[in-house]
């Protein structure tokens, strides 16, 4: 029997749904030979959408922690696993295998949400040897992606921050954020808050293909100028550049996100760890057909001749000459536009404090 190929979902982002890494059944769709090869498809057999479907996490820790050289924090939360946007792009969607699900489909329709949270963070942030540093938000999976807009997580998450003067970053792909203005801002006063916000293409077309659900490229500017009004510091990042057919944009990323407040900014040269390496290749045939083959030389040009190199010191940015060339024009437009390539706005460790538990318990040391 023939294998029936993948084809694209409405907005959806990956093509397909393989099987994760770590199953021992995989699974193929087949043409059983019932529909006459001369009838065209009959509509009424399309597959029916693809929903949205939320499972509680039953972790019982909330911070993550890791001992990375090419990232400037030592923990971080992520409130959900896997990421309804759907950026095909995605370096998590390999951790959705870990679960028995796939880096495909599966993880940006199939969302895991922490909804205990905000408790598990105040238990750690209550323990005797805990120790401040800068926490993280949406390294992993964006915390404003569609579901936090009814479930909250994420912003219970920031109220039990501020309660405890603890500073955070977030980065995200969500105008969402803006809901949270009241908080942030009042963090930032402190030197408590910092938000980045990532802008893969100002092509609106492209970001719709891309990026299915986050939001779009001007409301994403918006959400940046909207932060910085509001005086909390915020930066732009271009991440990803992907080779051939975003990379053009790089200055003009930069600059939009200067003119809309952005103070520091940074960028990401595409990774393709594992599952994504084939799914990207998927989405590059299906939506960009004439520029795959390029795109992927380039690619291996800057990952030592392989889709992905996962060297600490330059995986972040690859190596080769197309790398130092990016590498190149990002430093040079910052310098004129003025755009900090380090954190300027220092987040202060040094206000935390445990508050008072809510049930009036003075803590004993």
């Amino acid at each position: 029997m023939d294998v029936l190929p993948d084809m694209p979902v409405k907005g959806r982002g990956a093509i397909s749904n393989a099987t994760g890494r770590y199953e021992r059944l995989e699974t193929q769709r087949i043409d059983d030979g019932w529909r006459p090869v001369d009838l065209p498809p009959d509509p009424a057999d399309a597959p029916p959408p693809l929903r949205t479907e939320l499972i509680r996490d039953s972790s019982r820790t909330i911070i993550a922690r890791n001992e990375s050289p090419d990232v400037p924090f030592d923990r971080s939360i992520n409130p959900y696993r896997g990421c309804e946007h759907g950026c095909v792009y995605c370096f998590a969607r390999p951790t959705h295998a870990w679960l028995g699900m796939s880096p495909g489909l599966d993880f940006e329709s199939r969302i895991l949400f922490k909804l205990e949270a905000a408790r598990l963070l105040e238990k750690e942030l209550r323990k005797p040897n805990y120790k401040c540093r800068i926490m993280a938000m949406g390294t992993n999976t964006d915390p404003y992606q569609p579901s936090e807009k009814s479930m909250r997580i994420t912003r219970s998450i920031l109220e039990v921050l501020a309660e405890f003067n603890h500073p955070v970053g977030i980065v995200t792909k969500s105008a969402l954020v803006t809901r949270d203005i009241d908080i942030l801002a009042s963090m930032a006063e402190k030197g408590l808050a910092q938000v980045c916000v990532s802008v893969t293409t100002l092509d609106h077309r492209l970001a719709n293909k891309l990026e299915p659900r986050a939001a779009t490229p001007s409301k994403r500017l918006d959400a940046l100028r909207a932060l910085s009004a509001a005086g909390i510091p915020t930066g732009v990042m271009a991440a990803p550049v992907i080779p051939a057919l975003t990379d053009s944009e790089l200055e003009s990323i930069l600059e939009a996100g200067m003119d809309a407040g952005a103070e520091v900014a940074g960028y990401i040269l595409l990774r393709l760890p594992l599952e994504i390496s084939d799914l990207f290749v998927e989405w590059l045939k299906t939506h960009a057909p004439d520029r795959a083959d390029h795109v992927m030389s380039l690619v291996r040009g800057a990952r030592g001749g392989k889709d992905y190199a996962a060297e600490f010191g330059t995986r972040m940015r690859g190596t080769g000459e197309y790398a130092r060339m990016l590498g190149q024009r990002f430093r040079l437009a910052c310098r004129k536009l003025g755009l900090d390539t380090e954190q300027r706005n220092r987040l202060d460790e040094t206000l935390f404090r445990v508050p008072v538990e809510k049930n009036g318990q003075m803590p004993l040391f």
